[in-house]
């Protein structure tokens, strides 16, 4: 679920009065800084100003929806408190269009959405904050479950302003806020490839895990692995940069695919499943070093096809952090997400993403790998007991379970079949301790709500059964 704390629109002396929900349905994108699609979004309202968000995609059973209602109201209403007070009210968007258009396919989805809307403004008025207006916005139009009134809000729907010429657009286009595409197309740079390069990439993981496995048994020391991995994805990096990306996305990520061979993609994937060997790569995250890493693990997620799937983990992660360390708060929203749904126990993504919701600067983690690269013998600014605490965020997969950090292990380098690495992630330690400085972490207030159907981000409170073995480092 993408939770926003801050407005993403208009800030300054730009100000727009949006009165009609006709206004409001055009503002959507600006506020989230892209154009949702088969997306719930709440939006509260503080004194007439836009405050605090969350959007989570609609679950496709209908017995889902009281559940994701609640979360979504707890989450947004919780973080509103904390943040700027109890909120005055809520806007509430369902986006969704059809998967085969029609003349009458938006007021049919318009009205299978009804009780789900129904839902949003119960759990919301439960905690003493009215829904205002719940629009659904479908095929290009927009309609209100909040007026029956035919006048204004007629049984086929209205248009939605889309031709830029509104004072929004006009707004919007002076103080330089720019609006994405699609939500489905920022993700599909990020999603598995479907074209014929599966086939062969597929050989290249079986063939480098094949390779990796005979080294492993062999006591191949876990830093020569690192050293070989990084030494690659800079050799990679240098290659983007000698050939800059095109301005449209689909034109770059399919020029930087082009550069990226199989076995080398297949050899930085592996690599990365090493936890150790990711913090290594998460150094690389500022300047023009960092955008040029970005678009080889965007390259990288692409990659991780067919049976690989659990692997995007690491790349997307990756993505999550250096986008969120560049300011690119909307597209490390969307990686940290598709990373828990790759693994949803793949720890750094999720202090990452509870960091991001919690509004934690990312320069706290950007300082601890800084000494890391200054100094490899350095560690993260812990509490003195948080080294051997894991209550405060850090995931049963994190802690040690035997072992220094630097030994040669043979599950270091994760392979398909192979037990998890048991090492400690340093830049999970770094966030942990941020999370732990910020305090006022309250079970259940401003917290991402759990993927409908998906593993709930909370610890066990029965005793833990013991692990089986996982085919990767948890992250």
């Amino acid at each position: 679920m993408t939770n926003h704390s801050e407005p993403a629109g208009l800030t300054g002396e730009a100000k727009v009065t949006l009165r009609t929900p006709g206004e409001l349905a055009e503002a959507l994108p600006y506020l989230l800084g892209f154009r949702p699609d088969d997306s719930i979004v709440l939006v509260a309202l503080h004194k007439g100003r836009f405050g605090g968000r969350v959007r989570l995609g609609i679950p496709e059973r209908t017995e889902d929806w009281e559940a994701v209602a609640r979360q979504m109201a707890q989450c947004l209403i919780g973080e509103c408190e904390r943040r700027d007070g109890h909120p005055d009210s809520i806007v509430a968007f369902l986006c969704q269009d059809a998967p085969a258009p029609s003349p009458d396919a938006g007021r049919r989805i318009m009205q299978r959405l009804r009780p789900l809307a129904q839902l949003l403004r119960t759990e919301c008025g439960g905690l003493d904050v009215p829904v205002t207006e719940a629009l659904c916005l479908s095929e290009g139009r927009y309609w209100s479950y909040c007026c029956a009134r035919a006048e204004c809000c007629p049984v086929e729907g209205n248009m939605i302003a889309t031709d830029g010429t509104s004072v929004m657009a006009a707004t919007a286009a002076f103080v330089g806020i720019q609006v994405r595409g699609s939500l489905r197309r920022m993700r599909a740079r990020l999603a598995p490839l479907e074209t014929a390069l599966v086939t062969d990439q597929t050989r290249a993981l079986d063939a480098a895990a094949m390779e990796l496995v005979p080294r492993i048994l062999a006591g191949t020391p876990r830093k020569e692995v690192e050293a070989a991995t990084l030494d690659l994805a800079r050799l990679v990096m240098r290659r983007l940069a000698d050939a800059p990306a095109a301005a449209d996305a689909l034109a770059a990520d399919i020029e930087d695919d082009e550069l990226l061979a199989h076995d080398e993609a297949a050899s930085l994937i592996l690599g990365l499943q090493d936890r150790l060997t990711r913090d290594r790569a998460a150094e690389w995250m500022e300047g023009e070093e960092a955008v040029h890493a970005l678009r080889l693990w965007r390259a990288l997620a692409r990659r991780c096809v067919g049976a690989y799937g659990e692997h995007a983990a690491a790349p997307l992660t990756l993505v999550g952090w250096v986008s969120w360390s560049l300011g690119d708060t909307v597209e490390a929203d969307q990686a940290l997400e598709m990373a828990l749904g790759a693994d949803p126990r793949y720890t750094f993504a999720r202090l990452l993403n509870e960091a991001r919701v919690g509004g934690i600067d990312p320069e706290h983690l950007r300082r601890s790998l800084r000494a890391r690269r200054t100094d490899p013998d350095s560690e993260p600014d812990l509490e003195p007991d948080s080294a051997s605490d894991t209550s405060a965020g850090v995931a049963e997969g994190e802690a040690t379970s035997g072992g220094g950090v630097d030994g040669p292990r043979p599950s270091a380098v994760a392979v398909p079949g192979g037990a998890a690495d048991p090492g400690r992630s340093r830049a999970a330690r770094g966030l942990e301790a941020a999370l732990r400085r910020r305090g006022e972490r309250r079970p259940g207030a401003g917290t991402r709500p759990a993927r409908a159907g998906g593993r709930a981000p909370r610890r066990p409170t029965e005793p833990r059964r013991p692990r089986r073995q996982r085919s990767r480092g948890d992250g």
